[in-house]
């Protein structure tokens, strides 16, 4: 009975050792969060389509739980129903990226892409080949998009080749590289990979969102473990990855959504180097303001770098507070 007090008693102390660090390391993360929401809501006023001040700060904003005013939100689809018309259903001619973006901005604000100005926005992605024509870009966001409101493969009748979502994952599956990695040009065009190729942390990241919700399949498991391992490899002392261009916020970013959407936690040994975390890493970018700044050696704030960084943050504070990922928006998981 003494042994077990004292077991019990060790416990005790344990857990009221750890609870604290836990609620301070959410504190950090919600302040983070909302000072970044904040500076993307009142910097980014009027959403449209775009890479740029677009469908990135309204997922962000949306995903986040930040309470932007039900116009924010229907501005922005006013404002992509008018470019839909505009174009008469073509958002791009050769980029399929692009209808799989707004799919996800119009899921998260709230609206349905099958039915703007007329016009169904996921046809275009039930063509395999133009979907694919793009590089491996193609295919993850293809499936990211669809899965986000869990639409199924629209039919496409002008396609040469009508996609589904198994073809979408088999061709992520064969571009991966022998380290378990991605990256853009690997396998294109049909090639074979070459043994050579470096991998590249946001392809491998992105990879990792697109295949989170296919891991029924043993070899999906498989291969989205390797490729977590070759994040694991790349980054470095401090958290995050410095490829040769430079150590770099949006690689970070891209690395945080995909543990989330892979339900692998933050905190995760594999992904915690010289004590530091994948978000500790992140944060070190944030400005005072709210923004982020692109590259860990730069001091300007930068609107790509803040808005990945937004709902990158999103996904985080989703993961802790135990709800849906940042991309499962409505229904279930294939």
């Amino acid at each position: 009975m003494k042994k077990f007090l004292q077991k019990l008693i060790a416990l005790a102390l344990a857990l009221a050792f750890a609870f604290p660090v836990q609620a301070a390391d959410t504190k950090k993360l919600d302040a983070a969060l909302a000072k970044t929401a904040k500076y993307i809501h009142e910097t980014v006023k009027a959403p449209a389509v775009g890479s740029i001040g677009g469908e990135w700060a309204v997922i962000g904003l949306a995903r986040g739980g930040y309470s932007a005013p039900k116009s924010y939100y229907e501005n922005y689809y006013k404002n992509v129903e008018a470019y839909v018309k505009e174009r008469k259903g073509v958002l791009h001619e050769k980029k399929y990226t692009e209808y799989s973006r707004v799919i996800l901005g119009l899921t998260a604000a709230g609206y349905d892409p099958r039915k703007v100005a007329g016009y169904d926005l996921t046809e275009p992605l039930g063509d395999f080949e133009k979907t694919v024509w793009q590089g491996i870009n193609g295919p993850i966001w293809a499936l990211i998009a669809l899965d986000s409101g869990d639409y199924p493969i629209p039919k496409n009748a002008s396609a040469k080749t009508q996609a589904t979502r198994e073809m979408y994952v088999e061709e992520i599956l064969r571009r991966q590289l022998p380290d378990g990695g991605f990256n853009l040009t690997a396998g294109a065009n049909g090639a074979k990979i070459n043994q050579n190729e470096i991998a590249d942390a946001d392809l491998t990241g992105m990879a990792v969102q697109a295949l989170a919700k296919y891991t029924g399949k043993t070899k999906v498991k498989q291969a989205l473990n390797k490729a977590l391992a070759s994040l694991s490899k790349s980054q470095d002392a401090q958290g995050g990855f410095s490829p040769k261009a430079g150590a770099n916020l949006e690689s970070v970013a891209q690395a945080v959504v995909a543990l989330c959407e892979a339900g692998v936690s933050l905190d995760d040994p594999r992904f915690v180097k010289n004590g530091k975390t994948l978000l500790d890493n992140l944060l070190t970018y944030q400005k005072s303001d709210g923004s982020f700044k692109h590259a860990a050696n730069g001091d300007g704030e930068n609107l790509m770098a803040t808005e990945q960084a937004l709902y990158a943050l999103a996904a985080a504070s989703r993961a802790a507070k135990g709800e849906t990922s940042l991309y499962r928006i409505k229904g279930k998981a294939k």
